[in-house]
């Protein structure tokens, strides 16, 4: 009974957590965790679709849900989480390289005030899947997408509409390119935003994104070789007050500048790399 009133349970890293664990205790019947909040079960690789189904039948009022790197998992886990808890708004499925555009479908339906997307690595997601997402879950304030590459404009134009976003990974995406960039100025809410290795983008985008989002506090443009000093001049002039992190590490096409002379451009600059 002392557990009952659990709002958080954090077993991440738990490698000999098994599905026997969840079972047991749905079918004892002995608990039910009304009050809880966030369950983490990353990498606690020995769960399988089963267990998820069983974990999330003991918390049906769950708002977020961490299952990163349990890579055994597949949209059947969707199922459970969509069907058991209602009322999801966080839920970081980074690693789960099997969720395809049925599971991430399953999440637009049905959690529309979804607000924190993690969809790291899940490589079987397409542009159609991608937009249903970003039509539907409109209120997200945060999508990291790091290492996708397989997405285009077509989803990326779609990110625009996001109007309450304030933090976005694209690092990776190399088929994004200035128009879809161009979009995404429209989050003007935006002050985290990883466009590292996003090979496509010039300085139109940058300059795009310079002029419509204005509270940027971290930039990263880490080895792509199409900018070049103009982005830099344009971000000068509409986020030197609000950037402290840019990384343009790796941008051949800008001129090399000591931290000083960095910090003349962006008086609040105290982070000058993203990536090690």
């Amino acid at each position: 009974a002392r557990y009952r009133h659990l709002k958080v349970v954090n077993l991440e890293f738990a490698q000999d957590i098994e599905d026997r664990h969840f079972l047991r205790l749905k079918e004892t019947g002995a608990i039910l965790l009304e009050e809880l909040e966030f369950l983490n079960l990353n990498a606690c690789q020995k769960i399988s679709d089963t267990g998820i189904g069983a974990a999330t039948s003991l918390c049906p009022n769950l708002r977020a849900l961490s299952i990163y790197w349990i890579v055994g998992l597949t949209d059947a886990s969707i199922e459970h989480v969509v069907k058991n808890c209602k009322q999801i708004i966080d839920l970081n499925m980074s690693g789960c390289k099997n969720i395809s555009d049925r599971g991430i479908q399953l999440v637009a339906d049905n959690y529309q005030g979804l607000q924190k997307l993690d969809i790291t690595r899940c490589i079987k997601l397409t542009d159609d899947a991608l937009q249903k997402v970003l039509e539907k879950c409109s209120a997200l304030e945060s999508l990291n997408m790091y290492a996708l590459s397989s997405f285009t404009d077509k989803a990326y134009t779609k990110i625009g509409y996001l109007g309450n976003l304030t933090f976005l990974d694209l690092c990776g995406a190399q088929n994004l390119t200035d128009d879809g960039l161009s979009s995404i100025s429209r989050c003007g809410s935006l002050t985290y935003l990883n466009l590292s290795w996003c090979v496509r983008v010039t300085d139109v985008g940058v300059v795009a994104i310079a002029q419509g989002c204005r509270s940027l506090e971290l930039l990263s443009l880490f080895g792509i070789l199409g900018v070049t000093d103009a982005c830099l001049e344009a971000l000068s002039k509409s986020c030197s007050n609000s950037l402290t992190t840019l990384d343009v590490n790796g941008c051949t096409g800008i001129k090399r500048r000591s931290r000083d002379e960095l910090i003349q451009l962006f008086p609040r600059l105290s982070c000058f790399k993203v990536h090690s």
